[in-house]
C-alpha cells in the first residue's frame, strides 16, 4: 500500500446503499473485509432494491478483478488507488471482552485496528452507514466516517425554497429600469448585488403580489404576475389557496408546460391535497391527462404490519391512508373507498411495479419521496413518457428509511438536479393548514 494514500475500510451497508461506492474514493486505497462479501452473498437473491444493489456491486467487483491472478497484491481502481480483499486478522488484535468476534461489525473493527497498527504512518478509516459501528470504532480510538459521496447537498439550507421576498425599497429600485408588457410581464435588468431568482422561482412583493421568474437572459429577468387561487371563485376542485405558498404550488401544478413539480413541506402544509385537487382538475375537467397514478415508498412509521395478502391495489391500501383521507375531502359522498377509484381515473401502484413501464399522458404523484433513494427516484422519473407530469412530494423531517438523510435521499436529489431546468418547478410550503393544533405541534415538537 502506498504511504501517501488513506485506507478506507468499507462496511456492507455502504455497498448496498451505493453500488458505485468502490470507485468513489479518488486515489485512496479501499479495503473490503471478507465478511462484507459473506453478508452480500446472503442478500443477493430477490427483487427488492437491496438485492439489486448487491448484484450490481458483485458485477462491478467481477469486472474490476477480471484477469487478476493474485488479488493479494491488490486490484487497481479507476481513480488510481488500489482495492484489497482482507480475509480477516482476528488474532492480531485483542478487542474488549464486550465485543464478541462472532459479530461481523466487530470483525471489521478488529481488521481496521490491525491495519492501523501495520500502517502507522497512514490514516485508516472505517466507512459505514451504521451509526453504532462508527461510535464503537471511535471509542476504540479509530477514525470512522459516514459515507458522503452520495450526498447531493452538504447543507439543507442550500435546498431552494422556490421563492424570495423583496422589500419595498429593493422593488422600487428595480422599477427604475423596468419595462412592462401587456400589464403582466416585467422585464428587469437584475443588479449583481441582489440575489437572482431561479427559473420558475417566485418573488413576493411587499403588497403580497406574486411574480414568477419565466426566463433569465444574461442579467435580464422576465417576471410574470401569478394567478390568484385564494378566492372561492378561483378554487380548483373546491380547494382554494390559504397562503402564498399554496398559491405558488397551484400555479406550478396547473402549468401544463412543466413536466415536473417538487413540493417540500412539513406535515399539514397541503402537499397531497393540492396535488390531488389539481390532478383531478387537469384530468377530469380539462382532459389533459388520461389518469392519475399515485405511488409512495412503503416504509412503516412504527412496527411493520407484516405480509399483506391480495392484489397490488389491496396490498397498497394500508399505505394510502393519506390519499384516501384527501380524496374523501375532495370527492365527498362520491368517494366510496379505494375500490371505486377507477371512475375518477385514479390508480394506485407500488414502486416495485414501475420498472419497465412507461407512463404516457399520466399525472403521477410520488408521495413520501423523502424515503426514496436517488436510484429509486431516477427509476421513477425515467419512466415518464410524452404528455405526462410528475409531482414529487415529501418532508425531509420525516425520513423513515435506514441510512437515508435529508442530504442524500431521492427527494433532495430531484430538487437539486432539476434546479433551473425550465420545465420543472419547486416550492417549499411552510405554513401548516391542517389545524391550529397541528401547526403548533410542528413548531414545538
Amino acid at each position: 500500500m502506498s504511504d501517501a494514500r488513506k485506507v478506507f475500510v468499507l462496511d456492507t451497508n455502504v455497498l448496498i446503499h451505493d453500488p458505485q461506492a468502490i470507485i468513489q474514493f479518488a486515489d485512496n486505497d479501499v479495503v473490503l473485509p471478507i465478511v462484507v462479501l459473506e453478508e452480500m452473498d446472503k442478500v443477493k437473491r430477490g427483487f427488492d432494491e437491496l438485492a439489486r444493489n448487491v448484484r450490481e456491486t458483485s458485477r462491478m467487483l467481477d469486472e474490476l478483478t477480471q484477469g487478476m491472478t493474485d488479488l493479494a497484491a491488490g486490484c487497481p481502481l479507476p481513480g488510481g488507488g488500489m482495492l484489497y480483499f482482507e480475509l480477516g486478522r482476528d488474532g492480531e488484535v485483542e478487542l474488549p471482552p464486550a465485543l464478541d468476534l462472532s459479530s461481523n461489525d466487530n470483525r471489521i473493527i478488529a481488521l481496521t485496528m490491525a491495519l492501523q497498527r501495520e500502517h502507522i504512518e497512514r490514516s485508516v478509516v472505517i466507512v459505514s452507514k451504521d451509526i453504532n459501528l462508527r461510535i464503537k470504532a471511535r471509542a476504540l480510538g479509530l477514525v470512522s466516517e459516514d459515507y458522503h459521496s452520495d450526498q447531493v447537498v452538504k447543507d439543507d439550507a442550500v435546498l431552494p425554497s422556490g421563492y424570495m421576498s423583496l422589500p419595498e425599497d429593493e422593488w422600487l429600485s428595480l422599477g427604475q429600469d423596468m419595462s412592462i408588457k401587456h400589464g403582466e410581464f416585467y422585464r428587469i435588468q437584475w443588479p449583481e448585488s441582489l440575489q437572482r431568482p431561479g427559473i420558475n422561482d417566485f418573488i413576493m412583493l411587499p403588497d403580497g403580489q406574486l411574480l414568477r421568474c419565466m426566463s433569465i437572459e444574461d442579467n435580464t429577468v422576465e417576471l410574470q404576475t401569478t394567478h390568484g387561487y385564494g378566492s372561492q371563485r378561483n378554487a380548483i376542485w373546491g380547494i382554494q389557496a390559504k397562503n402564498p405558498g399554496q398559491n405558488m404550488a397551484m400555479s406550478l401544478l396547473l402549468d401544463d408546460t412543466l413536466d415536473m413539480v417538487t413540493m417540500l413541506g412539513q406535515a399539514g402544509t397541503g402537499k397531497t391535497l393540492l396535488a390531488l385537487a389539481c390532478g383531478l382538475h387537469q384530468c377530469m375537467e380539462e382532459s389533459r391527462y388520461e389518469k392519475i397514478l399515485v405511488t409512495r415508498a412503503t416504509v412503516p412509521l412504527g412496527q411493520d404490519i407484516g405480509y399483506l395478502p391480495g392484489t397490488e391495489k389491496e396490498k397498497m391500501e394500508p399505505w394510502m391512508g393519506a390519499i384516501s383521507d384527501n380524496l374523501s375531502m375532495l370527492l365527498g359522498n362520491e368517494f366510496l373507498g379505494i375500490n371505486n377509484l377507477q371512475q375518477f381515473r385514479i390508480e394506485i401502484a407500488a414502486l416495485s411495479f414501475a420498472r419497465g413501464r412507461t407512463f404516457n399522458k399520466t399525472w403521477l404523484i410520488v408521495d413520501e419521496a423523502q424515503n426514496l433513494t436517488p436510484h429509486q427516484m431516477k427509476s421513477i422519473i425515467t419512466r415518464m413518457g410524452e404528455g405526462s407530469k410528475i409531482v414529487i412530494l415529501g418532508n425531509n423531517a420525516q425520513i423513515d428509511t435506514p441510512y437515508l438523510t435529508k442530504f442524500s435521499n431521492g427527494l433532495s436529489m430531484a430538487i437539486m438536479s432539476f434546479r433551473n431546468w425550465p420545465f420543472a418547478g419547486h416550492v417549499t410550503l411552510e405554513s401548516s393548514e391542517r389545524s391550529r393544533l397541528a401547526a403548533y405541534a410542528v413548531e414545538v415538537l
